[in-house]
């Protein structure tokens, strides 16, 4: 005998659920129901048919009249919203049962800089493990420069890496130009400072105001971004102290040894201790996250489910590496 599948809930009906998930998104999508009709190939009392038989079962309305039309009422616009990721997990799935029969396999090698690894490659590496188990996904992180030249060498197939477009001194335009570069997010980069700063009192940081304060540096490229970011405001940066350790920043400015210029995504996951506050900066002084493989490298099946895994990461991840602070700054400090 096969192992029996997971419990239902109680009066479970697929065929009404997933029926009431496609007409509220079809008439949120086209405004109407006889919109709706035509996007899902039936005609207009079918699909009112169908809709009052997915109201009366699920015990809900899932529209509302208004006017001379409809519109979703809030269970409605519920279901909408659900249906979006009911089809891209069926879509998903049912890629990854495509993989299976198609018998993809092979393996990836993936370089990506520190943060990064905290924040974005355990999702990668176990979305790569659940939806591609052939593949076999290899990891080692190093700082940008080093993991693009890892990729010139043919080391690595693909490099996760930053850039700071608005830098003229930065490298990246140019380490990558015969590489095939894809942009993932930008985000922005915080002023670090004690939250009895005055610095901290305001809702952003004038850079300039924190002319006389010490700095701490991080890695080179970033250090770079620090010196370049303090001088259009005007200053050269006292900086005192260098770590590319993230806990070791938040730590040193919690005791007053600095200030210091940290990205959204460095804190995602880590939360801000007790002492500490996040200021967006004036100037603005944002970083881009990008995906860098070789030119055919998506011919390559392998790769090419690595970037979709790495694309469907960020699509859930970003929007809270680009405003992790008011969430970071409630976290326990423990």
């Amino acid at each position: 005998m096969g192992t029996p599948g997971p419990e239902l809930p109680p009066g479970l009906d697929w065929e009404l659920e997933m029926q009431a998930l496609r007409l509220a998104l079809a008439i949120q999508e086209t405004g109407s129901i006889s919109g709706a009709a035509r996007r899902l190939g039936f005609s207009q009392p079918a699909v009112s048919q169908q809709l009052r038989r997915a109201e009366a079962g699920l015990g809900v309305a899932i529209v509302t009249r208004a006017g001379r039309g409809v519109r979703l009422t809030e269970a409605g616009t519920l279901l909408a919203s659900r249906a979006r990721l009911v089809h891209a997990e069926l879509a998903d799935a049912f890629a990854s049962l495509a993989d299976l029969a198609e018998g993809i396999t092979g393996h990836v090698r993936v370089a990506a800089f520190p943060s990064a690894s905290s924040a974005l490659v355990p999702q990668i590496l176990a979305h790569m493990r659940e939806r591609h188990p052939r593949i076999d996904v290899s990891f080692v992180e190093e700082e940008p420069p080093a993991a693009l030249g890892m990729l010139a060498d043919g080391a690595v197939d693909l490099a996760i890496t930053f850039s700071y477009e608005d830098d003229p001194g930065d490298p990246h335009r140019a380490s990558v130009r015969a590489l095939l570069d894809r942009e993932l997010f930008t985000e922005p980069v915080y002023a670090v400072l004690p939250s009895e700063h005055p610095a901290a009192a305001s809702p952003s940081a004038d850079l300039a105001a924190l002319a006389e304060e010490d700095w701490i540096a991080g890695c080179p490229r970033c250090r770079g971004h620090l010196l370049e970011v303090c001088r259009s405001a005007g200053f050269a940066p006292r900086i005192r102290r260098e770590t590319d350790n993230v806990i070791a920043v938040l730590g040193m400015v919690r005791a007053g040894l600095g200030v210091g210029l940290l990205p959204a995504l460095a804190v995602e996951g880590i939360g801000v201790p007790a002492g500490v506050a996040l200021r967006p900066t004036s100037p603005a002084s944002p970083r881009t996250v990008h995906a860098v493989t070789g030119p055919d490298a998506e011919r390559v099946p392998a790769v090419a489910a690595a970037l979709a895994a790495i694309r469907q990461v960020v699509a859930e991840l970003t929007p809270h590496a680009r405003a992790p602070l008011a969430r970071a700054e409630k976290a326990p400090t423990g």
